[in-house]
């Protein structure tokens, strides 16, 4: 529950550290710079996102990870990365480099997928990581797409749930929190939503027995967490784009779907949301649609400043419901007590280099390369 949320406290110390938990940020360098701490001693913030200008070298991650972590104030960080394979891998080399997932989706290998996902799952915990951005269940429907492609398992939706299940039930009971991307469906797209908004012109029957099946199964094996897509699917909402939407996230995922995990965002600097929102202003959106995690990916700390600020005043407005608010930090406090109530969490004995780039790590990718 809110501590306080009459008018007059709402600047409150308290309030203001859990308006923090919507917020997952970047930063830059392989340190904790004195900006992220001061963003987290202020409003205690739901975690960080780690990019390649934050990875040097196994060690490094895990002490990095370690000090995000002694950062914390009333609740564990999130430390999460996008960590699928093939293009879309922050950490390389000396970690296990993945084929795309398009080649696993060849192979319809159920087993496979789980013994990739338990290595992802062992290599990513080692070091501290603790929320990874993956698996894609978007359907590889368009060929000229030019974010997702192989990315994507499959074209066929029962391929894509039977994987995706897999790999999302074997990262989470290897402690790792997964999350089902990019909904409610980003495959059949032809723009790049990094630089502007694209457009899913389909029926409503046609997302529900195609793009919504991966979703329901990834919901079923009770996916951690959800992303949104920055995309406008018109037969939902002919205005804003999904990440935006009260109908898409709180009527369809939430409503119709019976979602109780956390929402998180793409990220909100992407062009297909600045291109057409201040992104305080999509930032309050994004949240009035029952996003829990907004995801700010840049290294600018007056911008994710500015972000939490503009949650707090439209609380204090009155045109952010306190109700959902409340229902956005039960579900922070449900996942993260799953996930990161074991501090330290689950870093292995020995050394790190031992449980990064194993041989039977390795046999694994190469036997997945083999389905190119």
């Amino acid at each position: 529950v809110i501590t306080s949320y009459h008018k007059r406290d709402m600047s409150q110390t308290a309030f203001r550290r859990q308006v923090g938990q919507f917020a997952i940020v970047g930063f830059h360098g392989y340190t904790v710079p004195d900006e992220l701490r001061m963003l987290v001693k202020e409003f205690d913030i739901g975690g960080v996102i780690l990019f390649s200008r934050n990875i040097d070298s196994p060690n490094q991650v895990a002490e990095l990870t370690r000090e995000v972590q002694s950062l914390r104030r009333d609740w564990p960080l999130w430390v999460s990365v996008d960590q699928e394979g093939g293009r879309v891998a922050r950490l390389r080399d000396p970690f296990t480099e993945w084929p795309a997932m398009q080649v696993l989706g060849k192979s319809r290998d159920a087993n496979l997928a789980r013994r990739f996902a338990s290595a992802l799952a062992s290599e990513l915990t080692a070091v501290g990581i603790t929320l990874n951005y993956a698996p894609v269940m978007d359907l590889h429907t368009n060929s000229k797409n030019p974010v997702i492609g192989n990315r994507a398992m499959s074209e066929d939706p029962a391929i894509v749930s039977t994987l995706g299940v897999s790999i999302i039930e074997t990262l989470q009971s290897g402690g790792l929190a997964a999350c089902a991307k990019h909904f409610p469906g980003h495959g059949d797209t032809s723009q790049d939503s990094h630089h502007e908004l694209p457009i899913l012109d389909i029926d409503l029957a046609c997302l529900d027995k195609r793009e919504l099946v991966p979703f329901r199964a990834a919901i079923g094996a009770d996916v951690a967490s959800v992303m949104t897509g920055h995309l406008l699917v018109r037969s939902l909402d002919e205005v804003r784009p999904a990440t935006l939407s009260r109908r898409v996230v709180h009527d369809l995922l939430r409503g119709e779907l019976n979602y109780g995990g956390l929402v998180v965002t793409d990220d909100m600097e992407m062009k297909a949301i600045t291109g057409r929102y201040g992104i305080e202003e999509a930032a309050v959106e994004a949240v009035g649609a029952t996003v829990d995690l907004l995801l700010l990916c840049g290294t600018d700390t007056a911008s994710h400043v500015g972000v939490l600020e503009a949650l707090i005043h439209a609380a204090e407005q009155g045109s952010l419901a306190m109700h959902d608010l409340e229902n956005s930090l039960g579900r922070h406090r449900k996942v993260k007590e799953r996930y990161l109530t074991k501090l330290p969490l689950r870093r292995p004995k020995g050394r790190i280099e031992d449980w990064i780039g194993r041989k039977e790590y390795r046999m694994i990718a190469e036997e997945i390369a083999h389905h190119a």
